[in-house]
């Protein structure tokens, strides 16, 4: 890992319409949004190139690889926070995420309240 993490957030959704949401969400909140991913190999891909701070992570993603496939590797090469984001509360999906380091974990759909809790959490751990 090299430099200091990014004032931004880097949201992760291969749905455009909750991308949109969660991003607008963000803006309204005051907090910038360093960019948007749809696969796994973009969220590397975006958090290598822009080093947010956090990362909202939905676990179900477009591709061969998830969501907690691209925490996992951007846990390792960047070092920003993790906010998991899911429709699934599936114990073998929950345990798996548990296992990554994660941040936080919300589940859709999510709330303004729910995601400044989260977000100012991980900024504060």
């Amino acid at each position: 890992m090299s430099g200091p993490l990014e004032d931004c957030v880097a949201v992760v959704d291969d749905e455009f319409l909750i991308a949109t949401g969660l991003t607008m969400q963000l803006e309204d909140m005051g907090m910038r949004v360093c960019g948007t991913a749809a696969t796994a190999d973009e969220a590397v891909s975006l958090a290598q190139a822009a080093r947010p701070a956090v990362v909202l992570m939905d676990v179900r993603l477009a591709g061969q690889k998830d969501g907690i496939d691209a925490a996992l590797a951007i846990h390792e090469t960047v070092g920003s926070k993790v906010i998991f984001v899911t429709g699934s509360r599936e114990a073998a999906t929950i345990a798996r995420i548990e296992q990554d380091h994660p941040a936080g974990l919300l589940f859709k759909p999510v709330l303004a309240w729910q995601l400044r809790e989260a977000i100012s959490a991980a900024l504060a751990s």
